[in-house]
């Protein structure tokens, strides 16, 4: 499969069956992550890797309705990002959300990106105070996203290169 035909098949997977991802395909995912470009190189991000079912039942009431599926999900990766390193941490972040979530697709594994930064938890906290006190992570590091990952229930159709918007392509000049 090419990249084009990786991206084509790409979405959101929100259920997941008890088959458990492979320690082997979660390194791998991690590794696309690790790759990612970022501004000067300075790689702001770090990743939390939570597999306790306890902690991700925990993490699925993290944001106002959006985050259900990490209570099923084998595993969970938090983005969170170093804002003090770099004026793009957001930028940067984003890409290895983006790296994670495909290479995760490419190994038949289901993921779903759960935006963390500037939303909010049923609590009242922000899911970024939620998770920064369950995780523990540092004074200095803000929350990008988590990625949920689980062996897919079912996977949605991928998208045909005939349905893309190609009105949003502008040449020369809008």
């Amino acid at each position: 499969m090419d990249l084009l035909e990786i991206m084509q098949n790409r979405r959101s997977v929100r259920t997941y069956t008890d088959e458990p991802i492979s320690n082997d395909s979660l390194q791998k995912i991690l590794q696309a992550g690790l790759l990612s470009a970022s501004s000067r190189g300075v790689r702001p991000w770090e990743l939390i890797v939570v597999r306790d079912k306890g902690i991700l039942k925990q993490m699925s009431e993290c944001r106002i309705g959006s985050a259900k599926m990490l209570s099923g999900a084998d595993a969970a990766i938090v983005v969170i990002g170093n804002i003090t390193a770099s004026d793009v941490w957001v930028e940067d972040c984003s890409i290895v959300m983006s790296n994670m979530h495909l290479m995760a697709d490419s190994l038949g594994i289901g993921s779903c990106w759960i935006q963390g930064r500037l939303r909010e938890a049923p609590d009242g906290r922000t899911t970024e105070n939620y998770l920064k006190e369950l995780l523990k992570f540092p004074d200095g590091f803000a929350l990008e996203a988590v990625l949920s990952l689980g062996m897919p229930d079912k996977h949605p159709a991928k998208r045909e290169l005939s349905e893309l918007p190609m009105n949003k392509i502008h040449y020369e000049v809008y």
